[in-house]
């Protein structure tokens, strides 16, 4: 399944989540970098980080790559390439440090005891707040502005799935009211023994927020499929070209027939404790699967043909075909969902996008710090230790 791309299934029902609205049926100065084809080996600088690597962090060198993916010559295109992800074309990145993990329910519990933050998923929306999205408030009821967030619906009728559809895999999402970072499945779940698993239900400004706290910052898109392809190794996915080499889950993602199927052969049917499965060539845990990870750029689908070279941070505004009157935010790594003949959301060149006001049942974020970054990321940590000398 994609991530929050939260637009048009087929049940036949308004229904409002976060910035997001689903209605079922319906169809849905830097140099410009030229397209470039052939190799896509990176590059990368052997120099030693700047400063000391922070604790739960790795350093990865800065260095050049060819981004994105080459158009398949296969008309099956058995990846599952999707046309955002053309052309390639090479960037240059300044070093950074990057999480190893996803933010934690246990790191993310922290911040809100400490701060009082509380999540958009755990607050009642109004319409100014919704507006904010692009969404049309005259198509939303009064009703609907409850607290919510979006989850998978088990449920969902079999029969009456019709994968013929475009973007047929919103007939399996439903607005759970009450779901929240606390509540992934809704009123009655919780996270008891799961602290060690990804924070889900985060919008795009929650993760900011965690972030902002924490002295760092969401990385680019640039920067997290650099990271994923281990310094931009011309890599299907963080481990390799082959998906299950040896007949081995390398990711938490969907085993089976998505929607239908759920084979559950890696011993998951939801998010995983962090570092379940082996990190890539840079140390970098669940980098691909478990949950989508938010980025900082605006998503335009056409972006690619006008990115920068150096350190793209991403377009002014965001477009996405689909509903391109949404405000949306660029999302990488695929999760738990993401299955063959849904998505290949955990490719690492593949790209999703979210309205960034909506969280979902499995979209997560993870930090990066670079040098201009790090004395306030510095001085971010010594508050924090500071405040905690007090309680």
């Amino acid at each position: 399944m994609s991530g929050t791309n939260v637009g048009r299934s087929s049940a036949g029902l308004w229904m409002v989540g976060g910035a997001a609205l689903l209605m079922v049926g319906a169809v849905a100065a830097i140099a410009l970098t030229p397209p470039s084809g052939g190799g896509s080996a990176g590059t990368v600088s052997q120099e030693a980080p700047p400063h000391a690597t922070p604790p739960g962090m790795v350093w990865v060198g800065g260095g050049d790559f060819q981004m994105g993916s080459e158009e398949p010559q296969d008309k099956t295109n058995p990846d599952r390439l999707r046309p955002d992800e053309f052309p390639r074309h090479r960037v240059q990145l300044g070093g950074f440090w990057m999480d190893v993990t996803e933010v934690t329910n246990a790191e993310f519990a922290e911040f809100v005891e400490m701060t009082g933050y509380k999540t958009f998923a755990e607050k009642t929306p109004t319409r100014e707040d919704l507006a904010r999205s692009g969404l049309n408030m005259s198509l939303v009821p009064d009703k609907a502005l409850v607290p919510n967030s979006l989850t998978f619906n088990s449920k969902f009728d079999r029969e009456a799935l019709n994968r013929d559809l475009p973007q047929w895999q919103y007939q399996v999402w439903q607005i759970t009211p009450g779901a929240d970072w606390r509540h992934p499945d809704g009123p009655g779940s919780s996270i008891e023994g799961r602290m060690n698993h990804p924070v889900v239900h985060v919008n795009w400004e929650d993760a900011n927020a965690y972030l902002g706290w924490a002295g760092k910052r969401l990385p680019t898109e640039a920067e997290y499929e650099y990271a994923a392809r281990d310094g931009g190794k011309d890599l299907l996915y963080p481990w390799g070209n082959e998906r299950d080499p040896g007949g081995t889950a390398m990711c938490n993602y969907w085993q089976g027939d998505f929607p239908l199927d759920n084979t559950n052969s890696d011993g998951f049917l939801t998010t995983s404790p962090v570092k379940s499965f082996k990190p890539n060539g840079l140390g970098l845990y669940d980098i691909s699967g478990n949950v989508w990870e938010w980025c900082h750029d605006f998503f335009r689908a056409d972006y690619y043909s006008e990115s920068p070279r150096k350190n793209p941070r991403g377009p002014e505004d965001s477009l996405d075909p689909d509903e391109p009157g949404i405000v949306k935010r660029s999302q990488r790594g695929g999760s738990y969902l993401c299955n063959t003949n849904s998505c290949t959301g955990y490719r690492t060149t593949a790209r999703m996008k979210g309205d960034f006001l909506t969280g979902t049942v499995h979209t997560g974020f993870r930090g990066v710090v670079d040098d201009a970054g790090y004395e306030k990321f510095v001085a971010a940590q010594a508050k924090i230790a500071e405040q905690k000398k007090t309680k």
